[in-house]
């Protein structure tokens, strides 16, 4: 059996020794009574690093986008998104099973890039005042798109988009996930990317390589309703600053090479449109996340992307089925080049005996 070569998604990154020795060496406190200094260091330099008044660390990414829904709506209230956002689409319903809230989608057929919405679809989008309908309140977008392939919001229509929410009352919520990985691809600041959006999750446990942990930044009113609702849900951690400590080494260590990452999805993506196994542009890989469609042909030979990512997975390569007819493969701290190339052979060489290569 080949040593799995694990591309499901960057969450499976393990600590490095290095990050593992800084958990062992951190100050802490008790978080919820705000005295872990690790926490509050780690709050502090975030929040700087988005040029927001404050932040809040919190186990997940999912209660990140929660905390933010429930600090900038009430029950009743409409949430504006994405179709296929992570918010509505892999949250369990929290925004209405605990927020009491409801979603529209704002649909951009015109769109340039699956995943992004124009300042014009969302004018459309949001519905006048009338006693009938719920209260539009905030807007919530991802950067980057995970479902849309990891794409990156051009900085224009993220500016306009934002702008238009704005003149209708609304707040604006980015689902952060990867914006590490959003600011590397465009190479500008975290700053600029979080100008015009009121909060931002961010998490620490996908391209940083930290174990556990997200952090929500926006202005200091609304953190400190978020820090209330945190404790609410169950997530005020004690001497957190064990897991506080794996992020600020995460930001000192691995930050800068996320674009590593970048490249080596973009090799992969290069080897597997190679393989007529599949059929889709590598071009449109922007960040870490490949999503490689497969051939009408090899669909026919050896099933879908379920029964794929089951073939795949005899063969040492682990990746996720994201619909019938797309595999994806994501790219992370810990697998270097030989990984990569290693996983793309055994994949042509599949699709070779499978009579598709």
């Amino acid at each position: 059996m080949n040593q799995p070569i694990d591309l499901r998604s960057d969450t499976v990154t393990r600590p490095t020794d290095a990050m593992r020795q800084a958990m062992r060496d951190a100050q802490v406190g008790d978080d919820v009574m705000r005295t872990d200094p690790t926490v509050i260091e780690l709050e502090e330099r975030v929040a700087a690093l988005f040029a927001k008044e404050a932040a809040l660390f919190v186990p997940s990414g999912t209660m990140a986008n929660l905390l933010a829904i429930l600090a900038q709506t009430t029950p009743g209230d409409e949430i504006l998104t994405h179709r296929e956002g992570h918010i509505y689409y892999y949250e369990a319903g929290g925004y209405a099973s605990v927020g009491g809230c409801s979603v529209k989608f704002v649909d951009d057929a015109d769109a340039p890039k699956r995943g992004v919405l124009s300042a014009d679809a969302l004018r459309s989008a949001i519905r006048p005042a009338d006693i009938h309908f719920p209260i539009p309140k905030l807007l919530t977008i991802e950067n980057t798109h995970n479902r849309a392939g990891g794409v990156v919001w051009p900085m224009d229509m993220l500016g306009e988009v934002c702008a238009a929410a704005k003149e209708h009352g609304m707040r604006v919520h980015t689902d952060g996930a990867r914006i590490w990985n959003a600011a590397c691809a465009l190479g500008v600041e975290l700053s600029t990317l979080a100008a015009d959006t009121d909060t931002i999750s961010a998490c620490l446990s996908k391209g940083l390589g930290c174990p556990v942990g997200s952090v929500l930044v926006g202005d200091r009113e609304t953190i400190e309703r978020a820090r209330h609702k945190r404790k609410m849900l169950g997530g005020g951690m004690r001497q957190a600053g064990i897991l506080a400590a794996a992020g600020l080494h995460a930001l000192d260590h691995h930050l800068d090479r996320l674009a590593d990452d970048h490249a080596r999805a973009r090799s992969l993506a290069n080897d597997l449109a190679e393989c007529s196994i599949f059929d889709f542009d590598p071009a449109d890989v922007e960040t870490n996340l490949v999503y490689a469609k497969l051939a009408e042909h090899a669909i026919d030979a050896g099933g879908d992307a379920f029964a794929w990512e089951r073939t795949l997975e005899s063969i040492g390569v682990l990746c996720y089925a994201e619909s019938p007819t797309t595999l994806r493969f994501v790219t992370h701290l810990d697998l270097d080049d030989g990984a990569i190339q290693e996983a793309a052979t055994r994949i042509s060489s599949l699709g070779q005996r499978a009579g598709s290569g």
